[in-house]
């Protein structure tokens, strides 16, 4: 069997996640949509051994609510979103993990991560809005699942366990 290694390095894996964080935090949403499978979810479960058809879960997106997400984002005006956040990726302890099947043309590759997010909306005097201008931080695990489709690699998880998942949390309407 092939170790994660040998089909996807570590420094690609970094290259991977911060092409993803880039894509988010300058506002490539429909780009960021492009390096998701067909199959993919985005998720941002509350209990850390919840399965996502029988808990509840920050988000839990397929491709219908990606998109869904995205359209809000970049088309349309919405006071959760009304000025837009500003996000800020920084990302740490990467990780190449098993999960990798005998052929290396179709095989998964799980890689782990440390996120921290800070998120900022309204950054002017005229921004008078309860909240605006506050910089929100989100730390958590992330966890991401890679397969290769025609070469390239593409999401079909993205899973982040954020720090804070009990507590109260403010609007997450951004791409976290």
């Amino acid at each position: 069997m092939a170790r994660p290694e040998d089909i996807l390095s570590r420094p690609d894996a970094e290259d991977f996640l911060y092409e993803e964080a880039r894509l988010i935090d300058e506002g490539h949403f429909e780009e960021w949509l492009d390096i998701f499978t067909e199959d993919g979810i985005y998720w941002l479960p509350i209990n850390l051994d919840a399965a996502p058809n029988e808990h509840l879960s920050l988000i839990f997106d397929d491709k219908l609510r990606r998109k869904e997400r995205v359209y809000r984002l970049s088309q349309t005006k919405f006071p959760a979103q009304s000025p837009p956040s500003q996000t800020q990726h920084i990302i740490s302890n990467v990780q190449v993990w098993e999960g990798v099947t005998d052929d290396l043309a179709t095989g998964e590759v799980t890689i782990y991560s440390s996120q921290i997010i800070y998120e900022i909306r309204g950054v002017t005097a005229d921004d008078r809005q309860l909240g605006l201008g506050d910089q929100r931080t989100f730390a958590g695990r992330a966890e991401h699942r890679l397969r290769r489709e025609q070469g390239v690699w593409k999401i079909s998880l993205k899973r982040l366990v954020l720090l804070n998942r009990n507590l109260p949390i403010p609007n997450l309407t951004f791409l976290i």
